[in-house]
């Protein structure tokens, strides 16, 4: 059983229950206090001289935020556990910032994992409540955040596919944050099927040990308008995930989108390669 990723487990019970809310439910705030909301900063370094392929910056922000909940530290007894479990048990918000040259630099000092693609780099850090955010991460702006688009080529075979949604437009900082959360859930459905005492248990506990030692390599492609909705879990999420594996990922419609909208389809594939392995530092 994959223990280390207990610390996803309440994100794997609301999996299903998110997706059957009214679209306005997914924005309901009424029962959080303001000045409590938590957030997981992701820093994406945009160099002014050398952008990043905006393909490779969104798979390694995907790769970091779910390296952060997934880090030996955020175990039970971990320096980083109280932190991680207490905002996996709310709102799983993320807030994407940008940084280059020393900002950067500073960002690499503070908590968090940094995770490397094809030249790209993004740093998840540990969730905080907004008002104590440090400096370093305050000073950084949101927004300027977007990139052109690319094209990466078809996904390579027996990686996880995030596939954005075609007719929504989402600046890099935005779909960086969303595919953050498709690879946590990706993470925590697998491992609520690594808590079955059968065969598809022991399974699921190989993949994602097998996942987390390759860097959580992951490739992120928008399909055509013809092909997303037979990419869609539909009226049935556990069987969608059971029978093609792919999760959905809901906004909230905080920013840029309408509440409800889904926003990713994660396709598990079986069996990342390693030759995908992607780079980490902490």
């Amino acid at each position: 059983m994959s223990e280390y990723a207990a610390v996803l487990r309440p994100l794997t019970d609301r999996y299903a229950s998110w997706l059957s809310l009214p679209d306005r439910a997914t924005a309901d705030t009424s029962e959080e206090d303001p000045d409590n909301v938590v957030l997981l900063p992701v820093v994406l370094r945009i160099e002014r001289d050398t952008p990043p392929g905006r393909t490779a910056l969104l798979e390694a922000s995907a790769a970091a935020a779910v390296a952060v909940c997934l880090d030996q530290r955020s175990e039970p007894g971990g320096p980083w556990h109280e932190a991680v479990s207490g905002w996996v048990d709310g709102r799983i918000r993320k807030v994407t910032r940008r940084a280059r040259g020393s900002h950067w630099r500073a960002v690499t000092e503070l908590p968090g994992i940094t995770v490397g693609v094809a030249g790209a780099e993004a740093r998840a850090l540990l969730p905080a409540r907004v008002a104590d955010m440090p400096r370093e991460l305050t000073r950084l702006q949101i927004s300027g955040s977007d990139l052109p688009a690319d094209d990466p080529g078809p996904p390579p075979a027996a990686t996880p596919v995030l596939w954005l949604n075609p007719h929504v437009g989402m600046t890099a900082g935005k779909a960086a944050a969303q595919v953050g959360h498709a690879t946590m859930i990706l993470a925590a459905l697998l491992h609520g099927d690594a808590s079955r005492s059968d065969a598809v248990g022991e399974h699921a506990a190989s993949e994602l040990r097998h996942w987390h030692e390759a860097g959580f390599p992951c490739a992120v492609r928008t399909p055509d308008t013809d092909t997303w909705p037979a990419l869609l879990p539909g009226d049935d999420p556990a069987a969608a995930w059971r029978d093609r594996g792919v999760a959905a990922v809901r906004d909230a419609g905080f920013t840029e989108i309408d509440p409800g909208t889904v926003t990713v389809v994660a396709q598990w594939s079986s069996s990342p390669q390693c030759s995908r392995a992607t780079q980490w530092s902490h």
